[in-house]
């Protein structure tokens, strides 16, 4: 039977008639799957549901990522972040670097950067939830799938869920002896060395080995690091991982055990001062990635390990599961936040100073203090068992019934820096404990009303309980145990019941439908980062109600496929990071509403024999609406007395007391209101072997960097692509590939820090390199 070849013109009339419709359930990923059939697309299998369905038949917004485009985005040793913007609805940014990612789906995230935040994106690595920031940024690798479930995840997944839930699955062990090495090498001397080994033990036992190096030297230089006594080169980092996997099965038992552990080495994101043109988002000229001059010492760590137990005993109509975990981490970040060196109010020279081109004359630059703090994680503890039961026949009434236990001990450490005394000496310190209880109990059933029309419901009920204290021994600049503020203490407890209920039908066989209203649930938040304020915040529990309905649809015998979200949200008490001014500090606040709208779609299609493409594209509006919400904005602003035209420009109306401003009708921070990814892989055979070339497209909006809307901290739009062109031979055994990543090598501004001078933080540049494959 010939190769059936879809003329791009047919593809091109497939995909229009869906934008009209505004309706789509996001699922696929934002890359080419693997080339097993040239004729027909593969079926996507996800567990959102917490079984392995087809995604036509699970009425969730869901995408799914494969391990062959991971390959493709890790191929420069990225880290989590890489995925940001490769399916709809998903940005994922830090202020730490390879370490802290902060999720946002549909635009609900959290910006905080407290070594004790919350997020309202839940992520799950192997069932296991990772709640803490040391957890969440765990090397993705030798990975079955991820996925992105949109929308409230309060019923299966539980708190801490209401914009969603990242969810990781590594691959499992296996009955075959098998496994790959995959090395690569690029600028900067870094190497990316991913392995796996799988082995089978006996008839009953397999384990599988993987582990991951990546390492980079450093590229950025400080010219004045001798002088000033300060960290001489930065952005290298070395970061290893490695998971052990032992799967036994018996008769109706099996049983997944793992340990996993990382250890990383590096610098902190490192913040540049005075590198916004003011009055623009523009990155100002002379702007050199390599030049860093900074009196201050940058260093990150991170140590973490989990040991797991994924236990499933099968009986007649129903398994029992049962998923317990450990988790440990150490984390140490340190930086100069005001991202230059010298201090006008300590009368001592400041900089850097940049230069309009053909001008002798630098643009208006200050740097009123100092600002040298890192923060640190000695201590974390996180222990949590599930035991699920459910149905597990083909009948048309399907169940599940659950209990859930959470439980984290952890210790949060400030430090402050003198930056002109010898050696930088610690000068200022406070500490945070927190110990926080969760259970829950939940349930959810699934009913063939028709064998086309499936009716789905869930129901949970959450307990949450911290305790909380903070209390700052060393004021930064005065004597140790001399002005000693707090202890604060906090104990907030909440009770939530969320709740969801889902429709799926199937118009035909290559055609379905489905709608869900669904709510979500944010455990009560505590902000002590009390280094540098008086007092703590406390942000109440956040409830979020989402409505959405959808279509997947395969088309043209099944070369093509394109699915649709469209969906609107409301959150009550909404919880939200404001900057304190001109302090390096946080406060949380709640706002009364907000809301958020749009639509996803997602499309993948042969257009020709060896031709395939996917595009993504989302829509989310968001806005805050609170006309009581005002906050603090940048505190630059507040120094034009030392040097003019060198503080933000503020867009919001003032609010009702002096220096503040109003936020209501504002977008959420970090929220684009567009993202689009697209994909384009040729594959063809050329002698013993077959050449593949693959390019991808990510584009993001504008968003604002804050609360409040300011000139310098609103983002430019953003266009990166990657280019991977591989030959492989020997039925696939043996790759060899070059790389790049970021090949206009598109360079700006993508957040800031707002309290003391126009500091940014700047997108990776671009990189390139060479890959060899190697599988048995």
């Amino acid at each position: 039977m010939p190769t059936p070849r879809i003329s791009p013109t047919l593809l091109a009339l497939a995909l229009a008639s869906a934008f009209p419709m505004h309706a789509a359930v996001a699922q696929t990923a934002a890359a080419p799957e693997a080339k097993k059939d040239v004729n027909q697309l593969e079926a996507v299998i996800v567990t959102g549901s917490r079984r392995a369905e087809n995604l036509k038949e699970v009425p969730l917004s869901i995408s799914a990522i494969k391990s062959e485009e991971l390959d493709t985005y890790n191929a420069a040793g990225q880290d989590v972040r890489a995925l940001s913007g490769k399916v709809p609805s998903l940005n994922i940014e830090s202020d730490y670097g390879r370490t802290f990612p902060r999720f946002y789906v549909r635009g609900l995230g959290n910006t905080d950067f407290d070594m004790n935040a919350s997020q309202p994106v839940g992520l799950v690595y192997d069932d296991v939830v990772q709640e803490s920031i040391a957890l969440k940024g765990f090397p993705v690798f030798d990975m079955a799938q991820v996925e992105l479930l949109r929308g409230p995840q309060g019923t299966l997944f539980g708190r801490n869920s209401p914009a969603g839930v990242m969810k990781f699955d590594s691959a499992k062990p296996g009955k075959r002896f098998e496994g790959y090495a995959n090395i690569g090498y690029g600028r900067w001397n870094s190497v990316n060395l991913e392995t796996a080994v799988n082995v089978p033990l006996s008839s009953d036992w397999s384990m599988r080995v993987a582990g991951i190096v990546q390492r980079q030297d450093d590229r950025v230089h400080n010219p004045i690091a001798a002088t000033a006594g300060a960290t001489a080169d930065l952005e290298g980092y070395n970061d290893k991982a490695l998971r052990v996997q032992a799967l036994y099965k018996s008769g109706n038992f099996e049983g997944l055990f793992k340990v996993q552990a990382r250890d990383y080495k590096g610098t902190a994101t490192t913040f540049r001062a005075n590198i916004i043109k003011r009055g623009t988002n523009d990155l100002v000229d002379g702007y050199d990635d390599s030049y860093y001059p900074t009196d201050g010492y940058n260093s990150q760590t991170l140590k973490s390990s989990e040991v797991s137990a994924r236990l499933r005993w099968d009986f007649d109509g129903m398994s029992l599961y049962s998923i317990t975990a450990h988790d440990r981490a150490k984390f140490y970040s340190r930086g100069d936040v005001d991202g230059g060196f010298g201090s006008r109010f300590g009368g001592i020279p400041d900089g850097p100073k940049y230069y309009p081109a053909g001008s002798t004359t630098p643009y208006p630059s200050v740097i009123p203090f100092d600002s040298q703090t890192a923060d640190g994680i000695p201590y974390l503890r996180q222990t949590t068992q599930e035991f699920r039961l459910q149905s597990n026949t083909a009948d048309a009434l399907q169940w599940i019934l659950g209990v859930y236990y959470f439980n984290e001990k952890l210790q949060v450490d400030s430090f402050n820096f003198d930056s002109f005394a010898t050696g930088d000496p610690q000068n200022g310190y406070a500490v945070q404990h927190q110990n926080a209880k969760s259970w829950a109990a939940f349930g959810n059933i699934k009913y063939a009303l028709t064998p086309d029309l499936k009716l789905t419901a869930g129901l949970r009920y959450t307990d949450d309980k911290k305790d909380f204290d903070a209390v700052r021994t060393w004021t930064p600049g005065k004597a140790p145990n001399v002005d000693i503020i707090g202890p604060f203490y906090a104990n907030p407890k909440s009770t939530n019941w969320s709740w969801d209920l889902g429709a799926n039908y199937n118009l035909d066989k290559a055609t379905s439908l489905f709608a869900r209203v669904a709510t979500g649930y944010r455990a009560p938040s505590i902000q002590g980062r009390v280094l540098f304020g008086d007092s703590i915040s406390i942000a109440n529990s956040e409830k979020v109600l989402s409505v959405e309905a959808g279509f997947k649809a395969d088309l043209l015998d099944n070369t093509a496929r394109i699915t649709g979200t469209v969906f609107k949200y409301r959150v009550k008490d909404l919880q939200l990071t404001a900057g304190s001014g001109s302090t390096n500090q946080n406060r949380l606040v709640n706002a009364a509403k907000a809301e958020g709208q749009g639509f996803e779609l997602d499309a993948q299609a042969i257009i020709a024999r060896d031709w395939r493409t996917t595009l993504g594209f989302s829509y989310n509006d968001t806005k805050i609406k609170d006309p009581n919400l005002f906050v603090q904005p940048c505190g630059n602003a507040n120094f034009q007395f030392l040097t003019p035209n060198t503080g933000c420009t503020v867009l919001d109306p003032a609010g009702p007391l002096a220096g503040t401003v109003s936020i209501n009708g504002n977008p959420l921070p970090r929220a684009p209101k567009v993202v689009w990814n697209w994909t384009l892989k040729y594959s063809t055979e050329i002698g013993a072997g077959e050449l593949t070339v693959l390019t991808d497209w990510a584009y993001k909006d504008k968003y604002n960097m804050f609360l409040y809307e300011a000139v310098e901290y609103k983002a430019k739009s953003a266009l990166e692509g990657g280019l991977r062109v591989g030959y492989a031979w020997n039925a696939g055994k043996y790759e060899v590939a070059a790389f790049s990543r970021n090949i206009t090598n598109h360079r700006q501004v993508v957040a800031a820090i707002d309290f003391d001078n126009l500091t940014g933080i700047v997108n990776e540049p671009r990189s390139y390199g060479v890959q060899f494959k190697a599988s048995f």
